[in-house]
């Protein structure tokens, strides 16, 4: 139940992001976007990242049930499908798969398998991938399809084009409802926070994590925002409006769908305060301080 309960929340994040991965390549390209173009676009290049995630991934799931003489447990449905979610759109596929066997053995059968992980294992599939192949996982030629092959479109995350010391020409509510370049699914905060909601409601995401995670998040952004009256020169990212870092990038998606995960997540009462603030704390601090690292909510 707690897995397709969090499958379901995903769906409508999914199905967004489809058409927002067709809408922010054919704007570049065409005069006029059609919704099912976008969507069709979308979806074509998503689809077989989906595929190839179970397929890989539910494969060694199986080997490994058969090799142990247990049951196959439903635990991938979730990481099969955030995988892919959380990757930028341009990852060839075997690169996804090699991060896929990577998360599935060391980051979750080498533990013991469903339940008894310490890493949640598709931020560590997407850790492998950024440090294996960095330049399909960072740029500005990576997070709108075709943005490399196609002359004339850009594919730069508004973190990035801020840690660059350029201006970005989206505003907040652009941001907030999610019509940016981003990883396939993360851009947009509006239904993640629908999301949030639908786990909260149904008691399998923790409201503690989420909120003292966006708590630890505004206060990062505030600290940063108030050096200027300090007399600190700050940059473009520190003078990033505090509550637009709750709505760029991956933090949204982060808190909601990753720090909640009911293995690896902090399990004590006053451990979610603790474990929630210091995630939202670090993913601004990591954003601001280190520009070779403009998103910051994997690692942190």
């Amino acid at each position: 139940r707690v897995m397709i309960t969090v499958v379901i929340a995903l769906i409508p994040v999914l199905l967004f992001s489809m058409w927002n991965t067709g809408y922010q390549y054919l704007k570049q390209v065409q005069p006029e976007v059609d919704f099912w173009d976008a969507f069709g676009h979308g979806a074509l290049e998503i689809l077989p990242m989906i595929v190839v995630s179970y397929a890989v991934g539910l494969g060694i799931e199986f080997a490994f049930a058969i090799f142990r003489g247990h049951e196959v447990n439903e635990g991938y449905l979730v990481t099969g499908l955030l995988i892919p979610m959380i990757m930028p759109i341009g990852l060839p596929l075997w690169m996804l798969a090699i991060s896929v066997v990577f998360a599935v053995i060391i980051g979750k059968e080498a533990f013991g398998g469903t339940g008894m992980n310490i890493l949640n294992p598709a931020l560590t599939a997407r850790a492998f991938a950024f440090f294996a192949y960095p330049t399909y996982m960072s740029g500005n030629q990576v997070w709108v399809m075709n943005a490399a092959e196609v002359d004339g479109v850009s594919g730069e995350t508004i973190l990035g084009t801020l840690a660059a010391g350029q201006p970005i020409e989206y505003d907040s509510m652009d941001m907030f409802m999610g019509l940016i370049p981003g990883s396939v699914s993360e851009t947009s905060a509006v239904l993640c926070l629908l999301g949030a909601l639908f786990l909260i409601f149904t008691k399998v995401g923790s409201w503690r994590i989420m909120l003292s995670a966006v708590v630890g998040a505004a206060a990062m952004g505030l600290i940063f925002n108030a050096l200027p009256m300090m007399g600190v020169e700050g940059n473009a990212l520190t003078n990033f409006p505090w509550y637009n870092h709750l709505i760029v990038g991956g933090l949204a998606f982060g808190i909601v769908y990753m720090a909640t995960d009911p293995v690896s997540a902090s399990q004590t009462l006053k451990g979610k305060w603790i474990y929630g603030f210091l995630i939202g704390f670090f993913s601004v601090m990591i954003r601001v301080f280190n520009p070779a690292y403009p998103e910051g909510v994997m690692l942190a």
